[in-house]
């Protein structure tokens, strides 16, 4: 086990540079982003239509993407199980970072 996953970061900052290196897999990294994607797609169309039971689908749509990367193509266990508030929002930022350019899409 890694002293990374012992650790316990005091900031987003100390977390995101340890998440980035969870997801060095490029499939994982694209299922994530998928997953957002979609999850962003389900609440609009929610929003859009007030249909809100589609808001059921957002967990499954962000985290099976994820955790089938995780679990098949990265062979390691989802920070969320650990870091849940700071997995949740390495997520969005790094979906920024690949749109940006600031990270390998």
């Amino acid at each position: 086990m890694s002293t990374a996953t012992t650790e316990r970061y005091q900031s987003f900052a100390e977390f995101y540079p340890y998440y980035l290196q969870e997801h060095s897999n490029d499939i994982c990294r694209r299922l994530h982003y998928v997953g957002s994607l979609l999850v962003l797609s389900l609440i609009g169309y929610a929003v859009f239509t007030q249909q809100w039971l589609w808001l059921l689908a957002v967990p499954f749509a962000g985290y099976g993407f994820a955790w089938v990367g995780h679990f098949v193509f990265e062979k390691n266990k989802p920070a969320t199980f650990q870091y849940p508030f700071y997995s949740l929002m390495g997520d969005w930022v790094m979906l920024k970072d690949a749109l940006t350019g600031r990270i390998r899409f």
